[in-house]
């Protein structure tokens, strides 16, 4: 395995890149939730691409979080269209997989998290369920919907937007008798690997930014007449954040690999996702205690990246439900 960027890979993280660091307007901690002027330049670029597999959506999906982008590349791109495209009808791919990656319609998906049961049940193509704070449900046009054996998309959901720890994009998403489209049988954990999978990458870039500003804040922050990063806690605390930061990484590449490969990758999904939130917790914890008081300050950018790294911990769940998922497949692994 090697998991040195490919030339192209690297290209589209420039661009991703640029494009970020041109358009994006942070917004109120809590507010907002979804740029679409951002979102449609991005997709315009070519980053949301059709031809694009989960190695190049992992590298736009870090360069996302290492912005914190409020853009539904994840949900729509990752998640629901990779979807449709790989399962669906050519008449699926047309009606909803195209206008997604187009840029034209915002698909969610009201996944639960592992260990959990879905919300929503199906009987003769009608869904009735609930599930909560559904990641830009508030802004999705239509939603993948995992109900019994089948995942589903439905249309006519009734949607009450919520806010979450960093934005307003999430929703809770009821539905009642409602009709929908089924995409296909056993897809579900399909959906929830290549999701969790872009989750670490979008974790990784929330990281990899938040320990880069932590460490230059440490250079010109003094104390007593010598910059932070002078005192030997403050550098073992960079250091054991950057070990952490290196573990997701690997765990995050590892994982995507082997799913790109058509290999089993649950265990290494799993992995993957534990460090992201395990890690997550320390590196998010470790950038605002370095940052001292601002570090609490909502409007500070560290607090940014703060509640992207817990909100991506959490997501899809923590570091607990991901052990509990892995003990379990190494205990039905044969003797």
């Amino acid at each position: 395995m090697d998991f040195t960027l490919s030339e192209a890979q690297e290209e589209l993280a420039g661009l991703t890149r640029r494009i970020l660091a041109d358009r994006l307007q942070p917004g109120t901690h809590g507010e907002g939730g979804f740029d679409a002027a951002l979102w449609k330049e991005l997709v315009a670029a070519g980053v949301a691409d059709a031809d694009f597999g989960l190695l190049e959506q992992c590298t736009v999906l870090t360069e996302i979080g290492r912005a914190v982008a409020p853009v539904p590349y994840l949900p729509t791109r990752t998640m629901a269209a990779a979807a449709i495209l790989t399962f669906g009808t050519p008449e699926q791919i047309e009606r909803w997989a195209m206008p997604a990656v187009r840029g034209s319609l915002v698909l969610a998906v009201a996944l639960p998290d592992v260990g959990a049961p879905s919300g929503f049940t199906a009987e003769n193509g009608r869904l009735t369920g609930v599930q909560t704070a559904v990641p830009f449900g508030a802004f999705a046009d239509a939603f993948l919907i995992p109900a019994g054996d089948g995942v589903y998309v439905v249309e006519q959901a009734e949607v009450e937007a919520q806010s979450v720890i960093d934005t307003a994009d999430a929703a809770l998403v009821r539905l009642n008798d409602a009709p929908g489209e089924l995409l296909g049988s056993g897809i579900e954990e399909w959906l929830r690997q290549h999701g969790t999978v872009g989750l670490c990458a979008l974790q990784l870039g929330v990281l990899e930014s938040a320990l880069h500003r932590t460490a230059e804040y440490a250079k010109e922050r003094k104390q007593f007449d010598h910059p932070l990063a002078g005192f030997q806690a403050v550098r073992q605390r960079l250091a054991d954040a950057y070990i952490d930061v290196e573990a997701v990484r690997l765990s995050m590449w590892q994982a995507a690999w082997r799913l790109s490969e058509g290999l089993p990758a649950a265990e290494e999904v799993a992995t993957a996702k534990y460090w992201a939130a395990e890690a997550g917790h320390r590196v998010a914890h470790t950038a605002v205690h370095l940052h001292g008081g601002v570090g609490i300050d909502v409007e500070h950018p560290v607090h940014r990246y703060f509640a992207a790294a817990k909100r991506n911990e959490f997501a899809l769940g923590g570091a607990t439900a991901q052990l509990r998922a892995l003990g379990e497949l190494l205990a039905a692994e044969p003797a």
